[in-house]
């Protein structure tokens, strides 16, 4: 697995979606606002066959957050994200 962000992550997230037909169902995404989906083949994306390779399927997970979100995870004053500020469906 790998982590992108940025304009690189926007690009691959739209092709993903693209293949998806922009159709995500209610079970892909979770409590706190993030969402998961998958693809059955690579070549989907418009990536080159490669025939060493094979065909192979991508998965992809979106975290969402907002300004604010390091307060959970940093190491000195750490502290809580409030309800209103959290991602929700």
């Amino acid at each position: 697995h790998c982590t992108v962000r940025g304009a690189k992550a926007e690009e691959i997230l739209e092709r993903g979606l693209k293949v998806r037909e922009y159709e995500l169902r209610r079970d892909n995404f979770s409590s706190t606002g993030n969402f998961g989906f998958g693809i059955q083949e690579h070549i989907d994306l418009g990536i080159k066959y490669d025939p060493s390779i094979g065909i192979y399927g991508l998965d992809f997970y979106v975290v969402l957050g907002r300004p604010g979100y390091n307060v959970n995870h940093r190491k000195r004053k750490s502290g809580t994200v409030g309800f209103p500020h959290r991602l929700t469906k």
